[in-house]
């Protein structure tokens, strides 16, 4: 573990309703650890205190277990990375429209049939986006599209592929014999950080996160492949499709499916670049009876880095309060202030201990959640 640590200590007020029985109220809202540890750790580390009871969650990194996991750790599963491939232009192979399409479908072939973390799902949104199910027949048509039968063409590409890996991921997909060198490629394979890809569009001020559609699959679609259109009208026609729904455009929830459905056609309709699928971030936490924690809840995009698990894990040793002990891969590196500052991970994490907005993202969409438990009146008062 590093020096760079911080300790927030957090007085709560909680606002205690009239309990007719005589108990005090079984849920305590916005459940807060008077005291939150933050600490740079290397995975190397992370490892033994997390298994010694030192450390209960590692946020954003992988620890490196000697031998297999203890029983008492417990693995979460959030949305990852993208996998791309995009076809070199100045490939002999990529002559036409036709050939850069039998070229992308080759590589999205191949790779789709490994045994690895990559799950097949040719389309930009997948179900880890709370716009999905808009979505749904689009991607299992996409599918089918790129992994149908091989066509005669896609056959006589095989054997002379030459592809650029860049990634751990992406270079455990490709065979040895079509490992290719920075200049001399037909075909790269990337691998793309989920939230790396929409971090420079994020706002973070006084609690507020947003803009609301960061999280949405078809702005994810757009920042992943938008550079790739060369139709100078499709080019248009994409950019007007974004300016209206930013702008909230559109009348009504059935148009502003279609707009969206619509722009992530033309995203997925050039073959220069195409998603081959995506791969799972891992988080670990001690779950240990009594020096673990419990109560986990944690966003599908950012994992354990969100308000939503500071707001709700709970230690095991306390019914209420307590000392939590957080490890963060990776150093800080921004500025720490609520304008320009807490960008980094180190430094939004710690902006989640430290504010207290009113809602916190939706685990899966761009909605809010109240940080508060609110008794709603089902009929008004007479």
């Amino acid at each position: 573990m590093t020096r760079c640590s911080l300790l927030i200590a957090a007085m709560t007020f909680i606002a205690i309703t009239v309990a007719r029985s005589g108990h005090e109220l079984p849920v305590y809202p916005s459940y807060y650890p008077h005291e939150i540890e933050i600490a740079t750790v290397v995975p190397e580390r992370a490892a033994d205190l997390l298994r010694d009871g030192k450390m209960h969650a590692y946020v954003g990194g992988t620890p490196r277990f000697a031998g297999a996991m203890p029983e008492t750790i417990t693995a979460v599963e959030s949305f990852g990375s993208f996998v791309i491939v995009r076809v070199n232009p100045a490939s002999p192979l990529a002559k036409d429209e036709a050939s850069i399409c039998a070229l992308t479908r080759a590589a999205i072939r191949e790779i789709g049939g490994k045994a690895s973390e990559l799950i097949t799902h040719p389309y930009p949104v997948t179900p880890f986006h709370g716009d999905f199910l808009n979505h749904v027949d689009l991607a299992a048509a996409a599918k089918a599209r790129l992994l149908g039968s091989l066509t005669e063409a896609t056959g006589a590409i095989v054997g002379e592929l030459k592809v650029r890996a860049v990634g751990a991921l992406a270079r455990s997909l490709v065979r040895a014999e079509w490992q290719a060198g920075d200049s001399d490629w037909d075909v790269a394979i990337d691998e793309v950080n989920a939230a790396d890809l929409v971090a420079s569009a994020r706002e973070a001020l006084n609690g507020w996160l947003g803009p609301r559609w960061v999280r949405t699959g078809w702005f994810a679609a757009y920042r992943l492949l938008g550079d790739a259109i060369v139709d100078p009208e499709r080019l248009r026609r994409i950019e007007s499709d974004v300016e209206r729904l930013r702008a909230g455009d559109y009348d009504g929830a059935v148009e502003r499916i279609n707009l969206e459905r619509g722009l992530v056609g033309m995203l997925v309709g050039s073959c220069h670049k195409a998603v081959a699928g995506y791969a799972l971030k891992r988080e670990y936490f001690n779950s240990e009876f009594s020096a673990g924690i419990e109560n986990i809840a944690y966003d599908a995009h950012d994992g354990f880095n969100s308000p939503m698990f500071i707001r709700t894990v709970k230690l095991k040793d306390f019914p209420w309060n307590g000392w939590l002990a957080l490890g963060v891969d990776g150093r800080p590196q921004t500025a720490w202030n609520p304008i320009a500052g807490f960008t980094d991970p180190f430094g939004r994490l710690t902006w989640f201990a430290l504010g207290d907005p009113a809602a916190v993202p939706s685990p899966y969409d761009e909605n809010w959640v109240f940080n508060r438990i609110a008794d709603v009146e089902s009929k008004p008062p007479r």
